[in-house]
C-alpha cells in the first residue's frame, strides 16, 4: 500500500476539486492510502457527500493556507500550521508517507522540498518536469527543467537528462526515451557556451539516449520524448507553447461562429474538435513532478479540476510503484563515478 499526502487547500478551486480528485483516485487505485491535509471541517463536509473506502483515507487538520502572495521561503518557515507546511512535515517524518501532491504556490513547494524533504544524494538541483501532448496520438513529451533553476551549469543539465529519462520510462512506460537539448539550432556547434559544453557532456552519458539539439518549434512534433533545458528557457518554452495552443483554439472557435455556413461546418466536425480540445487539456496530464527530491513531489496547476488532481495522484503512485527515486539515486551515483574516473 502506497501512502500519498495531498495538500487539500492549495489551488484556485480548493478544497472541492482536491477532495473529488482524491475520492476518484481511491476508487480507481486500490493499493493507495491518502492523507488529506487542510481544514478538517471543510474536508469532512465535502467527504460526507462521497463514496469511498474510509479505511484508506485520513484527515490531518491545518488551520492556515500559503497563498501565491506569500514569500515562499518565509511562508514555509513561519506558517507552521499551513496545509503545505504540515504536509511537508508529515512526508518528512512518516516513513510510510512516500509522496506529496499540491496545487499550491510553486515557489513555496520548491522551498519546502529543499528545506523539509531534501534532495537525493548526489543530485545538484531538483527540477520540474511537466508533460505535454504531441501531434502523434498517444505520445507525450517532458520538459526538464521548466522553472526550478534559472541558472544552470552543464552538470545540472546532465542530471536533468538522467532524471527525466528515468521518469518518462518508469512513470509512462516510454522505452529508451529520446532526449534532446533545447537550442537555437540543431547543429552541434550551435548555441552559447553552456549549450555547447552540455551537448558534449550528454553525448558521453551512456545512461541516456541523446539525439542532439532541438529547436523550440519541434517540441510537439512527437519526435522527442524529453527536452532538457535550464529553468528559464524551459519556462518560456512551456508557457509560450501553452499560450499559442489556447489562442489557436480561441481563433478556431471565433472563426467557426462567424457565419451561418461556418456554424454548419462546425457542427459537422464538432466531435473531432472536442477530441482535439481534450488532447490539449492539461487536466488530462496531471502536474509537474519535482525530480531529484528524496521523496516524490508533484505540483499540479493552480486552476486544476478533479481530473487533474486524480492524474497528479496517479503520477505519484506510478513513480513510487516503480521506485523512481531509488533508480535516480543509482544512475546519478553511476554518472558521478564515471566522471570522477575520467
Amino acid at each position: 500500500m502506497i501512502k500519498i499526502v495531498v495538500d487539500a487547500m492549495g489551488g484556485d478551486n480548493s478544497p472541492t476539486v482536491n477532495v473529488s480528485g482524491v475520492v476518484k483516485a481511491l476508487n480507481k487505485i486500490k493499493d493507495i492510502k491518502i492523507t488529506l491535509v487542510g481544514d478538517e471541517t471543510q474536508l469532512a463536509a465535502l467527504l460526507a457527500k462521497e463514496k469511498y473506502d474510509k479505511n484508506r483515507l485520513e484527515i490531518l487538520h491545518a488551520s492556515e493556507v500559503i497563498s501565491c502572495n506569500d514569500k515562499p521561503t518565509e511562508a514555509i518557515k513561519t506558517k507552521k500550521d499551513s496545509s503545505m507546511s504540515k504536509a511537508f512535515e508529515l512526508v518528512r517524518t512518516d516513513t510510510e508517507a512516500r509522496a506529496l501532491v499540491s496545487l499550491g504556490s510553486t515557489g513555496a513547494l520548491l522551498a519546502g522540498t529543499v528545506l523539509r524533504v531534501g534532495r537525493i544524494r548526489g543530485v545538484k538541483r531538483p527540477a520540474f518536469c511537466p508533460i505535454l501532448p504531441t501531434m502523434i496520438q498517444g505520445k507525450i513529451v517532458g520538459i526538464c527543467d521548466s522553472g526550478a533553476n534559472v541558472d544552470c551549469d552543464p552538470v545540472y543539465l546532465q542530471q536533468f537528462a538522467i532524471m527525466g529519462s528515468l521518469y518518462m520510462n518508469k512513470a509512462y512506460g516510454v522505452k529508451n526515451p529520446k532526449v534532446a537539448l533545447l537550442n537555437i539550432g540543431v547543429e552541434e556547434e550551435k548555441g552559447d557556451a553552456l549549450r555547447k559544453e552540455t551537448y558534449q557532456l550528454l553525448s558521453n552519458t551512456p545512461s541516456i539516449n541523446f539525439v542532439g539539439n532541438m529547436e523550440a518549434r519541434d517540441l510537439l512534433s512527437g519526435e522527442i520524448d524529453l527536452v532538457v533545458c535550464d529553468g528559464f528557457s524551459g519556462n518560456v518554452l512551456l508557457k509560450s507553447t501553452e499560450g499559442a495552443c489556447l489562442e489557436l483554439m480561441r481563433l478556431l472557435k471565433k472563426s467557426m461562429m462567424s457565419s451561418f455556413k461556418s456554424k454548419i461546418g462546425a457542427l459537422l466536425i464538432k466531435k473531432k474538435m472536442y477530441e482535439v480540445k481534450d488532447l490539449m487539456d492539461y487536466n488530462n496530464y496531471g502536474g509537474a513532478v519535482l525530480l531529484g527530491a528524496s521523496k516524490t513531489v508533484v505540483k499540479g496547476h493552480g486552476s486544476s479540476k478533479e481530473e487533474a488532481v486524480y492524474q497528479c495522484i496517479k503520477q505519484a503512485y506510478n513513480m513510487e510503484a516503480n521506485n523512481l527515486c531509488t533508480a535516480i539515486a543509482d544512475k546519478i551515483v553511476a554518472a558521478t563515478t564515471t566522471k570522477t574516473e575520467e
